[in-house]
């Protein structure tokens, strides 16, 4: 099987760290595919960087020549899932909410760990929209911006952990989610730290969309991801494969 891995920002190294922690746990015949998009924001810190890279990481996907049995969407609390999956006739699994899933399943309660404090709302957002938000008892900020993470990997590790740890202690939290696909590789320091599970995105992703592919399962397409209605699309940077369906 081929799973793309699409980096919702448009730093080539980030994307080369995301498929690298994909591959570590990716089965023996599954093919890992890393897509960045052409345009959009070097990274997505807010709801104006969310919505252009939306766009961004679905022009990637439809300008992709080859056949595909899933996509990831490697980017935590952002817009575009229902975009792919109305595009797609394969499983599209987000981050955010795999995540989230996996997590519930290793304890009562659970802790994101994200980068910038403006980028806590949209994650509270989109686990509210997934009706993962009832077993999240808290989502806290790093105070690390998204390039900070690789800028200066030690440091960010300090940030997480100590965000980990206070919210184990302090939220009662019983597993921790890394909140951004940057941090996809700092389970095992953090694990360390806290002594609780932690779950990295990408890797959940990845192993559900195997579980996906391997069910025969993909996204139903009677109501609300059915596929987009034909229709010109006037000065959209998206190319002309969504033209007609």
């Amino acid at each position: 099987m081929r799973i793309l891995v699409v980096n919702v920002n448009t730093t080539v190294s980030m994307t080369d760290a995301i498929v690298a922690s994909a591959r570590s746990v990716a089965s023996s015949g599954t093919e890992i595919i890393g897509l960045t998009p052409s345009f959009g924001p070097d990274s997505c810190e807010g709801n104006f960087d969310s919505y252009l890279a939306a766009v961004g990481v679905m022009d990637a996907v439809a300008r992709y020549q080859g056949t595909y049995d899933a996509v990831v969407q490697a980017g935590f609390g952002e817009h575009g899932r229902e975009g792919l999956q109305e595009l797609l006739d394969v499983p599209v699994v987000d981050i955010t909410e795999a995540a989230g899933h996996v997590a519930s399943l290793l304890g009562h309660s659970y802790s994101v760990v994200t980068t910038l404090d403006r980028t806590v709302p949209l994650i509270e957002d989109r686990l509210k929209l997934a009706g993962l938000d009832a077993r999240c008892a808290s989502v806290r900020s790093s105070g690390l911006s998204v390039l900070e993470l690789e800028e200066d990997p030690e440091a960010a590790v300090k940030a997480i952990t100590t965000q980990a740890q206070r919210a184990v202690q302090e939220d009662r939290a019983e597993v921790i989610v890394l909140g951004c696909g940057g941090m996809a590789g700092l389970d095992h320091a953090v694990r360390a730290a806290t002594g609780v599970p932690v779950v990295d995105g990408v890797t959940a992703a990845i192993k559900l969309a195997e579980a996906l592919i391997g069910l025969g399962l993909s996204t139903s397409k009677i109501r609300t991801y059915a596929t987009p209605r034909t229709k010109r699309l006037s000065g959209w940077p998206l190319g002309a494969v969504h033209e007609v369906s």
